[in-house]
């Protein structure tokens, strides 16, 4: 389920940084307990067993997440309540892509509309989880706060892969931003 609307016809550039966030990292309240919130590892939020399908609540949600080592808070001035979190908070569910080669850049849309470029402040990586070494792809979106890059752009993005420099024999990867980013091996 995506939790997010759809996106503009001006494309994902012209929305790169237009978020207006809340200064979360600068909030140090008191801990006040665990809430009963859950992010699905499909993006989905859920509130005591039962899915939030107000958009506009889940993306107000969502700007005031902030990781503490492997625990995720909401947080306000005042209160700084646990959630859970099945994966990553986020989910990477559409890329565009500007230029070609090293001069490249990936453009992410998140099921909560935060827009990032990947790159140096916004690295992609690949962990394998499993007996099966299951690729999973992450982005990095702000503070700490990662998204899983969907299935669906995933495959846009194995479209994409090229080989590695010489020194770095069947390493596959994309460039963003002037870096280059390891997805798998040949």
């Amino acid at each position: 389920m995506s939790t997010a609307d759809p996106p503009e016809l001006t494309g994902l550039a012209a929305r790169l940084g237009a978020a207006d966030l809340p200064p979360v990292h600068a909030w140090q309240p008191e801990f006040c307990g665990d809430m009963d919130l859950r992010i699905a590892r499909d993006g989905s939020w859920h509130y005591q067993g039962s899915p939030i399908s107000r958009v506009r609540l889940v993306r107000l949600l969502s700007t005031v997440i902030r990781r503490e080592g492997d625990e995720y808070f909401l947080v306000s001035p005042e209160q700084k309540l646990r959630i859970r979190v099945d994966d990553a908070p986020f989910v990477a569910v559409e890329m565009e892509s500007e230029g070609q080669g090293q001069t490249q850049r990936l453009l992410f849309r998140t099921n909560v509309n935060d827009v990032v470029a990947a790159g140096r402040e916004h690295p992609m990586w690949v962990v394998e989880h499993g007996p099966a070494a299951e690729p999973a792809p992450y982005l990095l979106v702000r503070d700490g706060l990662e998204a899983l890059i969907s299935r669906a752009v995933y495959y846009q993005l194995a479209a994409m892969v090229i080989p590695a420099s010489e020194g770095d024999a069947g390493v596959l990867g994309v460039w963003s931003d002037g870096c280059f980013f390891t997805l798998g091996r040949a």
